[in-house]
């Protein structure tokens, strides 16, 4: 049973904190994420993705709803993220001591102990 909750935790806590960058993204656009793809020779289009990755795939993820599979959404769309933002920063420290990719590993990693663990008794539609 505890390790339910802790499951059930991981879940709201990955879900919950991505939720907010969706939402974010929701009132402010996302044509900084168009820029990016733009640099890297990707269709601007695929910036839409990121709605499906920081506000469906999240609220799912916290219902506890096929679980695994919205958390590798989740994990997908860090890798994407690093790829179009932090990638040259992965070696170095910023300003402030912070690593240039710990919120987006945070992420990425939160998400893939989801994958490997599962969303627990306390779940939706349990996996």
């Amino acid at each position: 049973m505890p390790e339910n909750i802790g499951k059930l935790i991981l879940r709201v806590m990955i879900g919950g904190l991505m939720l907010f960058h969706g939402i974010y993204k929701l009132q402010h656009g996302i044509g900084f994420i168009e820029g990016l793809l733009h640099a890297h020779h990707a269709p601007a289009w695929l910036a839409y993705s990121v709605y499906i990755g920081e506000i469906v795939a999240p609220i799912l993820l916290i219902i506890g709803f096929y679980s695994r599979i919205w958390a590798g959404v989740i994990a997908l769309n860090m890798l994407v993220a690093l790829w179009l933002t932090h990638f040259r920063g992965m070696t170095s420290l910023g300003t402030y001591g912070a690593w240039g990719a710990e919120s987006a590993m945070f992420f990425l990693l939160g998400a893939l102990a989801i994958v490997f663990i599962g969303s627990g008794s306390y779940a939706v539609k349990r996996d």
